[in-house]
């Protein structure tokens, strides 16, 4: 669902800069004041982990179209809503930049299309409420697939909302609608049973990394199979092999964006012209060293593996040295009193 800068008007595309950047500006704020030092690695881990599953497009059947995770719903459902944000701006700056995918005018709204809803509707309305009493494997299956499908048709409905307020002629929104939210419930629907099946590992393993399942947990006195770091390194082995090896087989068809604009436009690209369009073309140019997730002017399967190998590494080294550079977390002899609060 990552939207091209022609979707966007400047000024839409600047209200969604503000609003991605508010939503960012209170994360960090709610990180530092939750101060668990032990999501860091979590946080690089899992963002790795979302980039490289983003990577496999699987098919929709009977449609000739393909979506992938957008992965809101798993980020926050292990590393809560504040954090989980902030990992999924991470993976989306690196995919905008390293890799051309999402246009740079556009990342405001493709960080509140495919992670405000996800890690805040998601972790908040859904998720936190079914966990935070009762927790079973049935009952993670159904918050994951009652959480992704919402919030994809959420994240389905803004693209067409800001390209209607872009004033994008050739998508007129009620035709736009019609075709994005039935593709995109389907989408939903795979991404729920992909993110339950993480999430069912991740209890099985280190139930107490699930997000507001303390009390549940407690009350049921459940213990993990495996460590803590040992989690983290079967995820991040996971990460580099799906990025690496199993993005291969990566379905050729559109994703469901693409799929819509071509059932409406006949095209799956649309054009852009000015000043602001042909500047930020420029940058993400400059900036992309594997664009498409393949070497420059190249179609060889190698360069594929190789982004996703280096996508996973570079979101993971994003992740994890922002939470240091921005001092996310604190110790609380440097600023923070028993109740976690900046002093």
């Amino acid at each position: 669902m990552h939207m091209a800068d022609a979707l966007v008007a400047p000024a839409v595309a600047g209200t969604m800069y503000a609003c991605s950047t508010a939503a960012a500006a209170i994360s960090i704020r709610k990180v530092r004041l939750e101060n668990n030092p032990k999501k860091i690695p979590l946080m690089g881990v899992m963002g790795a982990f979302v980039f490289a599953t983003q990577m496999i497009n699987f098919t929709i059947p009977g449609t000739g179209s393909s979506g992938h995770l957008c992965g809101g719903m798993l980020l926050s459902a292990l590393l809560g809503p504040y954090a989980g944000f902030l990992t999924m701006i991470g993976v989306l700056l690196i995919q905008c930049l390293f890799f051309a995918d999402g246009g740079l005018l556009a990342l405001g709204c493709n960080i509140w299309n495919m992670a405000f809803y996800g890690c805040f509707i998601g972790a908040l309305l859904i998720w936190r409420p079914m966990m935070k009493r009762c927790i079973f494997r049935k009952r993670i299956v159904t918050a994951s697939i009652l959480g992704c499908v919402l919030t994809l048709q959420l994240g389905a409905l803004s693209v067409t909302i800001e390209t209607l307020a872009s004033g994008v002629t050739e998508l007129p929104f009620a035709v736009f609608v019609a075709t994005m939210q039935p593709i995109h419930l389907a989408i939903g629907l795979v991404e729920g049973l992909i993110t339950a099946a993480v999430l069912v590992f991740v209890y099985d393993a280190r139930p107490e990394l699930l997000y507001g399942t303390e009390q549940a947990i407690a009350d049921n006195g459940r213990t993990g199979r495996f460590t803590f770091k040992k989690t983290l390194a079967i995820l991040g082995i996971s990460a580099l092999i799906i990025g690496g090896a199993l993005s291969l087989a990566a379905s050729s068809y559109p994703d469901g964006l693409e799929w819509s604009m071509e059932q409406v436009a006949g095209t799956t690209e649309l054009e852009a012209d000015g000043e602001i369009y042909d500047a930020a073309a420029s940058a993400q140019e400059t900036t992309s060293i594997l664009p498409d997730y393949s070497f420059q002017n190249s179609e060889a399967a190698s360069g594929t593996a190789v982004s996703g190998i280096v996508g996973c590494l570079v979101v993971l080294g994003v992740c994890v040295g922002s939470c240091y550079l921005f001092r996310f977390f604190r110790k609380k002899k440097d600023g923070m009193n028993k109740e976690g609060q900046l002093t």
